[in-house]
């Protein structure tokens, strides 16, 4: 009778209401970024740019593949593209008439040209459709973003992992040579590497991201440092596991959560520091469509034809704004004391 009394009442703490709920792990985090409505905000606004820049790509490589066939080219199947508001190419000049206002406006240089549906955000200097070279430029700044991002990550983890592991003169060695780099101003930094080995879109992200380090290292050291001490760590010494595999399987996946925060807050400060080099001529390099390179290119009609400066300074701040309430929600959802 009392085994009977025992059992039931097992079986009712087991089922019961005040069984604990897991805090941890990524369906958890997953369900608390769910019920954030500005994380959902953010990610459907980043949903919505990754789709526009996939779209871009798809265009770009359909161009260029039609383009390279003789029989298509005699054809004209480049003035076709050209022509089409949806499938062109930017790179190459457009067919449309210079500085056309977006619809429903009037050019005050050009006033025998309304605006049109055919170029709904009006058209460039050069005749390009605004939206098009819009659509490539999210193109590029969602692969810098994210690249350069993903760049600063690994190497300011493996970094900040080691010095926070060994401490020591391993320590000191490794972050005051990653913190010699807060002593440069960062775009001195940057362009001193694009000068030195090529002024072009690669060399910018790698650029970026090795300025970044510092940031991801400091903030992984700091997280290192207390979970070197855990005790699933001396139990893997104990048990002879190698300091490589210690490091990388239980080290920085138990020190991940503050930096997938900063990596989704710092790809929208690349975002801007990437247009911020396109601007000053060191990022993309024309043709290429890129919203900074937009910008430069507005400055001296930006008076007369203010659209040409406005939709890429929309676009940058939508993206980096979507960047921005994605790690937020994230923050929320890794924060013990938040959700305690």
């Amino acid at each position: 009778m009392n085994m009977s009394n025992a059992t039931n009442r097992t079986d009712a703490d087991e089922s019961g209401p005040e069984q604990p709920e897991a805090r941890v792990g990524l369906r958890y985090t997953l369900s608390q970024v769910k019920r954030d409505p500005t994380a959902l905000a953010g990610l459907a606004v980043i949903a919505f740019m990754t789709l526009v820049a996939f779209i871009a790509f798809v265009d770009g490589v359909l161009f260029d593949f039609l383009s390279d066939f003789t029989f298509f080219a005699n054809l004209g199947i480049e003035q076709y593209l050209l022509a089409n508001t949806f499938w062109v190419n930017p790179v190459v000049d457009g067919t449309g008439q210079i500085l056309r206002p977006p619809v429903y406006m009037t050019n005050q240089l050009y006033p025998d040209q309304p605006g049109t549906w055919a170029h709904p955000l009006g058209t460039d200097h050069r005749g390009r459709d605004v939206l098009i070279r819009l659509f490539y430029g999210t193109r590029i700044a969602i692969t810098v973003g994210i690249v350069a991002t993903g760049i600063a990550m690994v190497l300011g983890m493996l970094v900040g992992a080691v010095a926070g592991y060994y401490g020591g003169w391993i320590d000191d060695a490794l972050m005051r040579g990653s913190e010699t780099l807060y002593a440069i101003p960062f775009l001195i930094l940057v362009i001193a590497f694009m000068t030195a080995f090529g002024r072009n879109l690669t060399f910018a992200m790698i650029g970026v991201g090795i300025a970044t380090i510092p940031t991801f290292a400091r903030l992984i050291r700091s997280r290192v440092l207390s979970v070197r001490e855990e005790d699933y760590i001396e139990a893997a010494r104990a048990a002879g596991v190698r300091d490589r595999d210690i490091i990388l399987r239980h080290v920085i996946p138990n020190s991940f959560a503050p930096i997938l925060v900063q990596a989704t807050l710092q790809v929208g400060v690349n975002i801007l520091i990437i247009a911020g080099l396109s601007f000053l001529g060191y990022g993309a390099q024309p043709p290429t469509p890129s919203w900074g390179q937009m910008l430069s290119n507005s400055r001296q009609y930006m008076l007369p034809n203010p659209w040409f400066s406005i939709w890429p300074g929309i676009a940058i701040l939508i993206t980096v704004v979507g960047f921005n309430l994605i790690g937020d929600g994230l923050r929320d959802a890794l924060d013990p004391r938040i959700n305690n």
